[in-house]
């Protein structure tokens, strides 16, 4: 990750929403926005990187034994995925879909793998073939929609939004990436509507309050977005990533010497 700090990835996530910051500050009327609809996790603890990594050593080992076995191989991708070893979880899912080309749990971990890889094309294509309308899956749909905002094509993503909360009403991952979709048209009115909508369920996590600081933030309200952010985050942390955002909307240029990460439209039930 490029970002300075451990406390600024933890409220500014993609290059994306720096980009809509750039735009909102500095009257810039054309913005390329071209990662993500979604922030990066908090840093996993030490403990927790390790289990992850033995994860990779136990499911690497059942997966070369047993390779054709779909449910293995989207086991060892996850946990390849989790420390970081995109390439190659993309490169396990590629072969289980050779080998279960209808297999619908495989198509859309592997679809998932090629959107965290840039291959957003591609990536349409392979989730798109992980359902149909006549079973959709309102968690795929949602990440079709993550594609689409990272391609740039907001109005269509929120349309596969839509249907996804036609199928499952209030659901806060969805309404999280709805509300960063609008984030990154600009309207931060509307994103901060949908987030606290998001917030409201009672069944959020900390990327949801975590995009509605950020979104508060951008709108200049810096006391309420530490406020928000004070929920997950130790208070110096908090007020770390206001301030940077304080220092960014001051200096609106600030924004292009700093890398975002590509991240991923997210596991099932992830923002």
């Amino acid at each position: 990750m490029a970002l300075r700090s451990r406390p600024i990835a933890q409220l500014i996530g993609s290059a994306a929403l720096i980009a809509v910051l750039a735009a909102t500050v500095g009257g810039c009327s054309r913005t390329s926005i071209g990662t993500t609809g979604a922030l990066a996790a908090a840093p996993a603890a030490e403990s927790n990187e390790a289990a992850w990594r033995r994860e990779v050593d136990a499911s690497g080992e059942l997966y070369r034994a047993h390779q054709a076995d779909p449910d293995v191989a989207i086991r060892y991708a996850r946990a390849l995925r989790v420390i970081g070893q995109r390439a190659q979880a993309s490169a396990v899912l590629e072969q289980a879909a050779i080998r279960n080309p209808k297999n619908r749990a495989v198509l859309g971990a592997y679809g998932r793998a090629l959107a965290d890889n840039g291959n957003y094309s591609q990536a349409l294509e392979v989730l798109g073939r992980s359902h149909s309308p006549d079973q959709p899956d309102w968690n795929i749909l949602s990440v079709q929609g993550a594609v689409l905002d990272q391609m740039g094509r907001h109005e269509e993503a929120r349309r596969y939004y839509e249907s996804a909360l036609r199928l499952m009403p209030d659901e806060p991952t969805v309404l999280s990436n709805l509300g960063l979709s609008y984030a990154l048209s600009k309207d931060l009115k509307q994103a901060e509507a949908t987030l606290r909508r998001a917030s409201a369920t009672g069944a959020t996590g900390i990327k949801v309050r975590q995009n509605l600081a950020l979104v508060v933030g951008l709108q200049g309200r810096f006391e309420e977005a530490e406020r928000i952010a004070q929920a997950d985050l130790p208070a110096d942390e908090a007020a770390a990533n206001v301030a940077y955002l304080r220092q960014m909307l001051a200096q609106p240029n600030k924004w292009k010497n700093i890398g975002g990460p590509a991240v991923s439209p997210g596991e099932p039930g992830a923002t």
